[in-house]
């Protein structure tokens, strides 16, 4: 069983800075590509940032330059630093880590979501 746990969402002021974690535990032999995705009210949920466990990464335009994904493969753990927020970055951030079971069987988990609130 592999379980998401994130942490880190809150309420703060446009141009403020969030840091989310995303912490995978449980029977793991190893995780893929990480990532991070965000669903605000009314809209389909989207990729935010993804991270390989090479340290490729890929960003939403929306959010480059603002946000840095990062990750720690020893703790099979994931880090979104965001700054620069703004009110249009409120959403539900969810944690997504393709993970390798010891039998060889990649699958795809997510997390429970925290919510990011910005205000104006």
């Amino acid at each position: 069983q592999v379980q998401l746990v994130e942490a880190g969402g809150g309420l703060v002021q446009a141009g403020g800075s969030l840091r989310l974690t995303c912490t995978a535990s449980g029977t793991i032999s190893s995780i893929n590509d990480m990532g991070w995705y965000r669903q605000a009210p009314g809209k389909q949920r989207e990729l935010v940032a993804s991270i390989i466990s090479g340290g490729s990464t890929n960003y939403a335009d929306s959010v480059k330059g603002r946000f840095t994904i990062s990750r720690d493969n020893a703790k099979n753990t994931v880090n979104l630093q965001m700054n620069s927020l703004k009110p249009e970055d409120t959403a539900v951030y969810y944690c997504k880590a393709k993970i390798i079971s010891f039998l060889g069987i990649p699958y795809n988990y997510w997390g429970q979501g925290t919510q990011v609130t910005v205000s104006s």
